[in-house]
């Protein structure tokens, strides 16, 4: 059994984070941190276990951390576990800046420890099949993605989340966009990046090669305007993505198994990794650049 430290409180934490970690086979729950220590002890009481007041002492508790808190505080404690050894489990991104990416890459490469980072569709079997398939087809000259989410709706458990509205779509669905577009499309060289109404950002990528990519991305769309489409057009014709087929906490369920199995075989090679995490930060980095100040920006490597 592996034993982990689960990060936040919220909606994500506890239907997703928490249900799967209560439910998978090989996972122990040792206990919950969260910044509201009401809302910490009650998730704590759901799964009949503590509930923490100090981070350091949850990591000294457990061999991985779940993390399911707001991206800059997750760095901080990523850092921290990696440091102390702990296995990571994180969430997308997997930071808000690029420097703090590199501050988790760096220390899970110096302890050595395994880690995975959460983009949901990257745990569907269903769509990892399909990417597989398409990459491994390849002649793709463009890619086109349209994430129009809608958290501001009555009843939406992310309307009042304080990071998603400073930071926008660019920063919150964008991550699971270019989770889609990279495996396929390969790394960013370049973005341009531009706003558009109710909270809109449009992004053109260009890869390695000369290929290009396009994303279109909201938190606030019409109700009935809500939609999730990828497409790739090259030399096969078009490949249009399928949806998961599972609940976000069986795709969760998925990630604690793969974490595993770079555990048991001493791998740490996982595709979906910190080094990915960084990468896709690095993008998003850039764009929030070019947008700002209405240039094309070339990404770091």
């Amino acid at each position: 059994m592996l034993r982990f430290g689960l990060f936040g409180t919220g909606h994500w934490a506890m239907e997703t984070h928490g249900a799967a970690l209560d439910a998978h086979p090989r996972a122990e729950l040792a206990g919950v941190w969260g910044r509201n220590p009401q809302r910490a002890a009650a998730l704590a009481d759901r799964y009949g276990v503590p509930a923490f007041d100090d981070v350091d002492a949850l990591i000294d508790a457990c061999d991985a951390v779940a993390v399911a808190l707001p991206p800059d505080i997750q760095a901080d404690i990523a850092v921290r576990a990696a440091t102390a050894g702990r296995h990571l489990l994180l969430d997308k991104p997997l930071a808000l800046s690029l420097p703090d990416a590199d501050r988790i890459v760096d220390a899970a490469q110096s302890s050595g420890v395994a880690s995975v980072v959460f983009f949901t569709q990257r745990f569907q079997p269903n769509v990892t099949a399909f990417l597989a398939s398409t990459a491994a087809a390849g002649g793709w000259h463009h890619a086109r993605a349209t994430m129009f989410a809608s958290i501001f709706q009555p009843g939406s458990p992310y309307g009042e989340s304080q990071w998603r509205r400073e930071h926008g779509a660019l920063w919150d669905i964008g991550p699971h966009a270019l989770s889609i577009l990279l495996p396929v499309m390969g790394r960013v060289e370049t973005v341009t990046a531009v706003n558009g109404t109710r909270g809109l950002v449009h992004l053109l990528l260009t890869h390695d090669g000369g290929a290009t990519s396009s994303a279109s991305l909201t938190l606030d769309a019409p109700t009935e305007a809500v939609t999730r489409e990828f497409a790739f057009y090259g030399e096969n014709g078009i490949e249009t993505v399928p949806n998961g087929q599972n609940e976000p906490a069986v795709a969760f369920g998925v990630a604690i198994d793969q974490l595993l199995e770079e555990i048991d075989a001493g791998t740490r090679d996982h595709r979906c990794d910190v080094r990915f995490g960084r990468e896709v930060v690095a993008v998003l980095a850039a764009a929030e650049t070019a947008r700002a100040e209405s240039r094309t920006v070339t990404v770091p490597a």
